[in-house]
């Protein structure tokens, strides 16, 4: 499992983030408080095979080991393909390069990608597929578990939007290379932002790098809770050794059309923080944004005093 640091910004320090065992009968609770203070927190005894957690990574090293004239040939239509250093269309960069092969209804494949790839990426679709129906299928239950902390009704008024057969999710596979030799500095992998996603499933080699902040004004809300959850601002920094770091994250996404706000049982009499708007709206605007910029402003409703 990775171990966690928390971002200098933050003035109050935690050694690691909340680590739950969905297994248990108190499980619901810890993931509605977890989500309500940190935004992000560990599971154990999810019932994911360990052997689709290393088939899968060991593809991407080995993926990533590939000459980089060959990993350049694994196009496709944007944001789909290999990327590296340049993450987004609007001029952020960091010492990472990157994977997302095509998705279709949550489920990836390269069989979209030159031949070349495919044969050195042999079973890779077998791989990404079983990955992402095990991460699917897991995202859906701590949603329903979440719902049912929440005491919202119906219990899949989120997981439902995964399953939906047009679901915009996606899986990405991150590699953080070793650095040269930097007079002991650290280097940014991959910049301050946060996940606009219904839920991400991280999963990544044991390497640290990875860093949350918790400081309250450092948090950008997630409209379907009005706010009560957060969506952790969180960064990658590259340490000065010789060790990469592969992570492999399950965007859960709701359809392009579906439309966000936030859920009417968890208002209580309060006013919408938000604008309604779409997936695809807010994707849009998203791409038009750089990492750190607050992409949920364009949507927020003006309150006068």
């Amino acid at each position: 499992m990775d171990q966690f640091s928390i971002s200098k910004k933050c003035s109050t320090l935690y050694s690691t983030v909340p680590l739950i065992d969905i297994s248990e009968p108190d499980s619901k609770t810890m993931l509605v408080k977890a989500c309500e203070e940190f935004g992000f927190f560990k599971v154990i005894n999810h019932g994911v095979p360990i052997e689709y957690l290393s088939n899968l990574e060991t593809k991407a090293v080995n993926f990533f080991s590939l000459p980089l004239s060959v990993k350049q040939k694994a196009v496709a239509p944007h944001p789909f393909g290999y990327g590296n250093k340049m993450i987004g269309s609007n001029g952020d960069f960091g010492w990472v390069e990157y994977l997302i092969p095509t998705t279709d209804n949550g489920e990836s494949g390269c069989r979209k990608f030159p031949s070349i790839f495919r044969e050195a990426a042999e079973n890779f679709s077998r791989v990404l597929n079983e990955y992402v129906s095990a991460m699917r299928k897991m995202a859906c239950e701590i949603l329903e578990m979440l719902a049912d902390g929440l005491k919202i009704e119906p219990r899949n008024v989120l997981s439902k939007l995964l399953m939906d057969e047009q679901s915009d999710s996606m899986l990405r596979l991150n590699h953080y290379p070793p650095i040269p030799e930097s007079n002991g500095k650290s280097l940014i992998g991959f910049g301050e932002h946060t996940d606009p996603q219904i839920i991400s499933v991280l999963r990544s080699n044991n390497t640290s790098g990875l860093q949350i902040c918790i400081k309250d004004g450092d948090w950008i809300s997630i409209v379907m809770t009005n706010g009560r959850f957060k969506s952790v601002r969180h960064r990658v920094m590259v340490n000065n050794n010789k060790k990469s770091r592969v992570s492999m994250i399950y965007f859960g996404g709701p359809p392009l059309s579906e439309k966000i706000a936030p859920l009417p049982s968890l208002m209580k009499g309060e006013d919408s923080l938000y604008k309604e708007f779409t997936w695809f709206e807010y994707k849009r605007y998203a791409s038009q944004s750089r990492l750190a910029d607050n992409r949920l402003g364009l949507f927020e409703k003006i309150v006068a005093s």
